[in-house]
């Protein structure tokens, strides 16, 4: 089924005709052939880290979800302090989870526009001792904004700090090797750069750290070193019912990830997407919210033409020539946001781009 419109967003997003189809046969849970699915899924996901060192634990609900379940099985119950390195919504949600879970942080806000520097956090790590773990996201979507997590991480770890990255919108798209990072737990989602549908998240765990997180968990259903023993134990079994078709959905899109030429070749078409892209809305006459240099290829930040702009009237008007795009999310300039990731390329971002014309001559 061809779909109404292409999705220029972060995720969920725009999948190909081969993703979808595969989710068009049921699967029992308990099946062999399921079972080694999952495992072959998980042994995928750790070559895409770049490091055998790592291992893949598979979590059933939103990008969120696994998050939460990171936060919360990774910080031990006594004796530990999170810093939490922000600079937009997603960074400010991971201190929200902090609290509800009653673990005591550290919130380094950056504001909304910059990227997160390595000398401010070292400021923090040097001004508090009590700090055992680091928590930043790789990119921010809230702007668009990419973050420099190796040299977050890697200063993180000559002080002896736990690395948490939230990978969510840049995992598959961005090329990043964990262990050259020195990241400790990467989370992401099935629905963003892999291009599969939401569903399930993941967390790629450094094994060495994964010892020690028994009994650590504030949740039965969000407990990480369960579900990784339960799937290591039992050869592939999700601890609870899995989403079947969704993880069918998503080994299809690991095996086209590969058939692209992996993650380089992929960052190389959502570059390309997000330059053209950038060029073509600012002759339109919408100004770039980030620096080039702060800009990542998985979405652009636009600002509104003019004080009587309306994103709703836009929003619908594209919609209705196929393209469907996001609002904006910061708090202090009236922006949209549209996304480069997906089954999307260089033609579509051209016939976007002249849809665009089409209604700023109106």
């Amino acid at each position: 089924m061809k779909n109404p419109y292409l999705l220029l967003t972060p995720g969920p997003l725009s999948t190909t005709e081969t993703v979808r189809n595969a989710m068009g046969v049921d699967h029992c849970t308990w099946d062999e052939e399921y079972k080694e699915l999952t495992q072959d899924v998980r042994s995928r996901l750790v070559a895409l880290g770049g490091s055998e060192e790592y291992t893949a634990i598979l979590m059933q609900g939103s990008g969120t979800f696994v998050v939460e379940a990171t936060i919360g099985s990774v910080l031990p119950r006594k004796n530990a302090k999170l810093l939490i390195a922000a600079n937009g919504v997603y960074g400010q949600r991971i201190a929200e989870i902090a609290e509800i879970l009653a673990i005591p942080t550290q919130l380094l806000d950056m504001g909304e526009v910059n990227q997160i520097t390595v000398e401010a956090v070292e400021e923090q790590l040097k001004s508090d001792a009590t700090i055992t773990h680091i928590a930043v996201v790789h990119c921010e979507t809230t702007t668009g904004i990419l973050n420099p997590v190796a040299e977050i991480c890697q200063l993180a770890k000559r002080y002896q700090k736990v690395t948490i990255v939230d990978a969510m919108s840049s995992f598959g798209g961005v090329p990043l090797n964990l262990k050259t990072a020195k990241i400790d737990f990467l989370i992401s989602s099935a629905n963003k750069c892999i291009q599969g549908v939401p569903g399930f998240g993941f967390v790629l765990a450094k094994k060495d750290q994964v010892a020690g997180l028994a009994n650590n968990a504030r949740s039965l259903s969000l407990d990480l070193f369960d579900q990784l023993e339960t799937m290591d134990q039992t050869n592939g079994k999700w601890r609870f019912t899995s989403p079947t078709h969704v993880l069918h959905a998503f080994h299809q899109a690991l095996l086209e990830l590969e058939q692209e030429g992996g993650i380089t070749n992929r960052y190389q078409r959502y570059s390309a997407n997000q330059k053209r892209l950038s060029q073509g809305m600012e002759l339109a006459g919408f100004p770039l919210l980030l620096k080039p240099e702060q800009q990542s290829p998985i979405i652009t930040s636009f600002c509104y033409p003019t004080t009587t702009f309306s994103f709703t009237e836009f929003y619908e008007q594209l919609k209705e020539r196929g393209f469907v795009i996001y609002p904006g999310k910061i708090s202090k300039e009236a922006t949209f946001r549209i996304g480069t990731i997906g089954d999307v390329n260089e033609a579509d971002i051209e016939e976007f781009l002249e849809a665009v014309h089409q209604i700023m001559k109106t």
